[in-house]
């Protein structure tokens, strides 16, 4: 430090940030640890800085030390590639106990780093899993660019970027409360909590859909720490556009998570390869940052997978046949990568996809309404224009919701993303729909074998349509083997369908709602209806190994019976 510069503390006794202006040096007595994280700092008002050297890259104890020069020093330990410290502005935010790792944490890695021009780069590949990770930084940008590498499952059935801080300065998570559980007991499974109030928390509820889930984060005072996923970090993830997975809990830490791959509601086999780029940016806001990334600058430094733009292609056309009032959503999809997009005006553009032949599917919001192939090449966008399949001519006797894979206009439709069904802000479950008078609120979102009790719809016949009418009822997921069941006139019963495809996965009470999209039929004969008042009792049937909400049940999408 000299006369003519303001030196503040970034990361003492190593680290300070020195800029023109003031009448002399500014020195402090603070000291904190090498290797681990001091929860004693204090904030400062070091500015970023936007332009200068490389990231400075030195060996402190057993970890690598980056200095973005953008007011965000992290350590990476040299034996496990775990994240040691994280210090931003003079803040540490690493968790003294837990460290921020792939899962929790690689085990016994071989580690090394290395300046590339203006970035810096750690390797981090596990000795006992298929795993290589990578941490990037970027000179004057408080970002931890990452990307990480798979060639095989890896044990427990998961992949995830798990970062574990302090609480104390960022005690709100995503969509918070809903994923703190502090104070909070564990009700059902380890991860599904009850608060003394009675109101429900689990870390699922802080999800958003894949193709929704661009930036999310976890906030303090005057600070917001934010996984970004921009562009193509999604490609090599299982589950399409909208998966849904783990985002933020908060306890003794507070954890912010970029789930990859997962056994939740899992509905096709892992993709193996470059999973993202993502990154984890630190901001002076509590607001979300712009998800608009550019992580081009990886086509340089010889990242393992890494496919650069010029080495893709596009598809665009014309997506037509689905409503205004519903999103139009393009899906790509092969063993090797997905892709998707929202189609505006008639039109779409996909995103920068790999070379190769992709299923291409075209949903009304979540409802599959048509579905093709197409071959993409490098250098080249193919036209591939896409229709959605006609809905039948049909006179409908009446129709409650919509066909489209979501169950949020039902009763507690509004709420199942965000708490148990056994939340007590819940509406009370079954219910009367009284066709005519009552709306899809008073219809409940989902039906148990042992919970949520039946749902009776009241309607009227004319004389001229007693006849045969068919009965169709859309869902969207099912739970230990969770379907239909019907009962017209309390004396005609609906053949059971079957045991649809089984999801080993809970998923209506931690949140979830999308599975395999079954449409089941019925046809009612004649005989069975009567001029006048009339009556359909909608239940579940399923296994009953687990009782109450654990039972067999399914979540409703639409309900429609019309002329056969």
């Amino acid at each position: 430090c000299v006369s003519g510069y303001t030196c503040t503390a970034v990361s003492p006794p190593y680290y300070y940030q020195c800029l023109p202006g003031g009448s002399g040096p500014t020195s402090t007595s603070a000291r904190t640890s090498t290797t681990r994280p001091n929860s004693s700092q204090v904030a400062t008002s070091t500015p970023p800085v936007t332009t200068g050297p490389a990231p400075a890259l030195s060996s402190v104890g057993n970890g690598y030390r980056v200095d973005t020069r953008g007011g965000l020093i992290f350590d990476v330990d040299k034996s496990t590639g775990s994240i040691t410290n994280l210090n931003f502005n003079g803040v540490q935010y690493q968790d003294s106990s837990k460290l921020s790792a792939i899962n929790s944490g690689l085990g016994s890695s071989s580690v090394s780093a290395q300046t590339i021009g203006s970035y810096v780069k750690i390797t981090a590949k596990s000795n006992g899993l298929p795993v290589t990770h990578y941490y990037v930084a970027k000179s004057g940008d408080p970002t931890i660019y990452m990307a990480t590498y798979i060639t095989g499952e890896v044990d427990p059935g998961e992949l995830r970027w798990l970062a574990r801080m302090r609480k104390a300065v960022l005690p709100r998570g995503w969509h918070d409360p809903v994923s703190d559980i502090t104070g909070c007991t564990a009700f059902e499974g380890k991860d599904t909590f009850k608060c003394p109030n009675g109101e429900t928390r689990c870390k699922f509820y802080s999800s958003d859909r894949f193709i929704d889930d661009i930036v999310h984060g976890v906030t303090g005072s005057n600070v917001g720490i934010w996984m970004i996923m921009p562009g193509n970090a999604y490609e090599t993830s299982s589950g399409g556009p909208f998966f849904r997975d783990i985002n933020t809990q908060a306890g003794d830490q507070q954890e912010l998570y970029f789930y990859m791959n997962s056994g939740h509601i899992r509905t096709e086999p892992w993709r193996l390869g470059l999973m993202g780029p993502y990154a984890m940016r630190f901001t002076t806001s509590t607001s979300p940052p712009s998800g608009n990334v550019d992580t081009s600058f990886f086509s340089g430094l010889s990242i393992q997978g890494y496919v650069p733009d010029n080495q893709r292609g596009r598809v665009s056309g014309s997506a037509t046949g689905v409503s205004s009032n519903f999103e139009t959503v393009l899906h790509w999809y092969n063993q090797q990568a997905q892709y998707w997009t929202k189609a505006s005006g008639g039109s779409y553009t996909s995103p920068l996809m790999k070379p190769g032949s992709y299923t291409m599917k075209m949903y009304k919001n979540e409802f599959l309404v048509a579905q093709s192939s197409v071959t993409v090449s490098t250098g080249n966008t193919v036209r591939k224009d896409i229709a959605a399949t006609p809905e039948p001519s049909r006179t409908s006797i009446f129709k409650i919701g919509e066909f489209d894979g979501q169950p949020f206009e039902f009763k507690n439709g509004d709420k199942i993303l965000r708490m148990h069904p056994t939340d007590p802000r819940m509406s009370t479950w079954g219910g009367t729909y009284t066709v005519g008078s009552s709306s899809p609120r008073d219809f409940p979102m989902a039906l148990g074998s042992d919970a949520g009790g039946t749902a009776t719809i009241n309607f009227s016949l004319s004389s001229s349509q007693v006849r045969q009418l068919t009965l169709r009822i859309g869902t969207t997921l099912s739970f230990q083997n969770g379907r239909p069941t019907v009962r017209v006139n309390g004396q005609w019963s609906g053949a059971d369908p079957g045991a649809p495809v089984l999801i080993d996965s809970r998923g209506l009470t931690r949140g979830g709602y999308r599975g395999w999209g079954d449409v089941y039929t019925w046809n009612i004969p004649a005989s069975a209806l009567r001029t006048g008042s009339n009556s359909i009792v909608i239940g579940a049937v399923g296994s009953k190994n687990l009782g109450g909400w654990l039972a067999g049940n399914y979540i409703v999408d639409a309900i429609e019976l019309y002329v056969s």
